[in-house]
């Protein structure tokens, strides 16, 4: 199969990139620079003034949309947010457009999107099918959901991988946690209670490569563990792995006050279950969290 892979140069995107190329597919990479050498044919795109280039998409039998604006810690001013939501927003616009205005076009977009998208909903179960929520971050996941819905109308089968807190010994949130946890540092975020719907990067991967094989599959997937935990049971869990204690707690005051708005991407709770994605076939690697821990801490 012929597949167009934007982002392909982060945490998820290589690992999408190996496993496709691994099987045996063409993998071309579109990215706002020249990726350096490699085995994979790269392409130039500004994604938020230009549509793609036309040869890479009518040459695609399917696009894997995974380009957006990297959620940084720190505050976020007005610049950081608009850099947050048009990178999405704008850029799955920018790529859709392309897709219509192309002689030949891709059969499938599996775009991705977050858990962001259902905001702060304490203890209530959310699946695929659950409204989306309130507040920056759900408000621009449902904006990126619905421009790569366009594609549908197109003829495209479209599918949305909303995206948990990814766990990876290579990148993302667990390195930024490890160096705290093993001086024995470790803090529950505010009082603990709300839920982390953590999941293993190679979960992520296989997610995404089941959404492009499975052609029964539209729509929203929830790219998060079924062994969802709370963040304080989290804590306990990481610490335990390392043979660390963990006994303290950053105070939800302090977070908001350091962080401002972004202090919901920490505190906001989402108990995002994998419904749809279970129902679909797919099968989880690390479906609990110890058995995930032990995997990458080790």
């Amino acid at each position: 199969m012929r597949i167009l892979v934007t982002g392909g140069t982060g945490l998820i995107g290589k690992e999408v990139c190996q496993r496709l190329v691994g099987a045996g597919n063409l993998v071309t990479l579109l990215s706002r620079r020249q990726s350096p050498g490699g085995s994979l044919r790269s392409f130039v795109w500004d994604v938020q003034n230009s549509t793609p280039p036309p040869q890479t998409i009518e040459q695609s039998d399917a696009i894997i949309h995974l380009a957006g604006e990297p959620i940084v810690a720190g505050r976020w001013t007005a610049e950081v947010k608009k850099k947050i939501r048009e990178s999405r927003v704008i850029g799955t616009r920018n790529l859709v457009d392309g897709i219509a205005a192309s002689a030949t076009r891709p059969k499938i977009l599996i775009s991705a999107s977050a858990v962001g998208f259902y905001g702060d909903r304490g203890d209530e179960i959310l699946t695929e099918d659950s409204a989306g929520g309130a507040g920056f971050l759900s408000e621009t996941s449902a904006a990126w959901e619905r421009e790569a819905s366009r594609a549908a109308e197109l003829g495209l089968r479209v599918c949305q991988i909303r995206i948990g807190v990814v766990l990876s010994a290579a990148g993302g949130a667990l390195p930024l946690m490890l160096p705290a946890f093993k001086f024995g540092l470790a803090a529950s975020l505010g009082d603990g209670r709300q839920w982390f719907p953590w999941v293993h990067l190679d979960d992520v991967v296989g997610i995404i490569l089941h959404a492009l094989q499975t052609e029964s599959v539209s729509g929203p997937l929830n790219a998060v563990s079924p062994g969802i935990v709370r963040n304080g049971q989290f804590t306990h869990a990481l610490a335990r792995s390392l043979n660390r204690p963990a006994f303290l707690s950053a105070p939800a005051f302090a977070i908001n006050f350091v962080l401002g708005e972004m202090a919901e991407l920490l505190l906001g709770s989402q108990r995002a279950v994998p419904k749809k994605t279970l129902e679909s076939g797919y099968s989880f690697l690390f479906p609990q969290l110890e058995d995930a821990l032990r995997n990458l801490v080790h």
